[in-house]
């Protein structure tokens, strides 16, 4: 059974408190935008999908508490906390398009005469409430198409089980459910293509061996924690079928923002030549943005390198550089998986269209 990182019914919101893990497995409950916002920024809740559902459900649940007898007060209310709650964690680009996204469908309802405040209110939660299943399904999509992927990437068609690499946490805490990158894992183990998956440790969040290790140690798949320095030397020495990573922003170009320390992965598949693949949903995929150096990346606090816990771990007095992500180049990257189908980098405008053979699968849309 996956492991359930946002709980939602009738206008109850909790979360797993992720900083506690895998110490502690703790529900925290949102009670409001306010809520939303902080476990956003402490990183109660991280994952570019996730951040956008709880963000969102941290409104509807707010909303359910007010009644509004006036349409404009309900748009300039919502819009405002939409706007505060993309500020929380400026780089995934998640919130922000479900942000645009929800502003629309409230000016589209404000702009109904037949549609009473109560009204209005009631749809446009019902908007952010169908989030949840959406990205279970959407998620469920990405793992199916992406291990068909990383299966047909192998050299002469091989039939041997796969070692494939990820980076920090893409799964069922960073998602609504299933996951990412890390749902592609798991589908290659459904189908017994995996032999072995390995982990970064993700540093200096850990979010690899506290949360992906966490999870895969809970879904029973063989895995293996490595260092983030220790890269190079295992695809040397252990043969990795593929490198599958997550996306908190895809710029038009297929340049790929993700967690720090995906961008020297990249290049160290590239040249031992590992397949790359980045799993993405189409709501991490920002058209308008042309290429990465567009892409805000966001600068943690100096005390998650310096402390361990409470723990001082570095020489008092250095000065300390800590951006949560980095942008992948699209020339290093072998194709993007998404509910939609598996593109090249600069084939993501394909996945706009409606081209799709029978089986779902964009015309043309795994690389040879």
């Amino acid at each position: 059974m996956a492991l359930e990182s946002i709980r939602y019914n009738a206008g109850k919101l909790e979360i797993l408190d992720q900083l506690l893990l895998p110490r502690e497995s703790k529900y925290v409950m949102l009670c409001g935008v306010e809520d939303g916002w902080r476990a956003i920024n402490k990183m109660q809740v991280r994952g570019a999908p996730a951040i956008a559902i709880v963000g969102c459900l941290s409104l509807a649940v707010e909303l359910l508490g007010e009644t509004f007898d006036d349409k404009k007060v309900l748009r300039q209310e919502v819009e405002g906390k939409l706007n505060y709650l993309v500020s929380a964690r400026p780089t995934a680009v998640n919130m922000k398009l479900a942000a645009e996204e929800l502003i629309a469908l409230i000016n589209s309802l404000g702009a109904d005469d037949s549609i009473g405040p109560e009204e209005m209110k009631a749809r446009f939660v019902d908007a952010i409430e169908a989030m949840l299943a959406r990205d279970i399904s959407d998620n469920r999509r990405i793992g199916e198409l992406g291990a068909q992927a990383v299966v047909s990437a192998q050299v002469c068609g091989s039939s041997d089980k796969l070692r494939v690499l990820t980076h920090c946490n893409t799964g069922s805490l960073a998602t609504a459910g299933y996951g990412t990158a890390l749902g592609i894992i798991r589908a290659l183990h459904a189908i017994g293509k995996l032999d072995h998956v390995y982990c970064t440790e993700t540093r200096p969040y850990n979010q690899g061996a506290r949360l992906t290790a966490y999870e895969l140690v809970h879904e029973q798949i063989p895995a293996t924690l490595v260092c983030d320095s220790m890269v190079a030397a295992l695809m040397k020495v252990r043969s990795i079928s593929a490198v599958v990573v997550g996306a908190d922003r895809v710029a038009a170009n297929g340049d790929t923002a993700n967690k720090i320390g995906t961008y020297q992965i990249a290049v160290v598949a590239k040249y031992h030549g590992v397949p790359f693949f980045v799993a993405a949903p189409l709501t991490s995929i920002d058209f308008s943005i042309p290429s990465g150096e567009r892409i805000v990346i966001e600068e943690r606090p100096e005390k998650e390198m310096t402390h361990m816990g409470d723990v001082r771990i570095a020489a008092q007095g250095i000065a300390c550089w800590n951006p949560a992500f980095d942008v992948t180049p699209a020339e290093l990257v072998t194709a993007i998986v998404t509910e939609r189908g598996v593109v090249e980098p600069g084939q993501l405008r394909k996945l706009l269209v409606e081209d799709r053979q029978p089986n779902g699968m964009l015309v043309g849309d795994i690389p040879s």
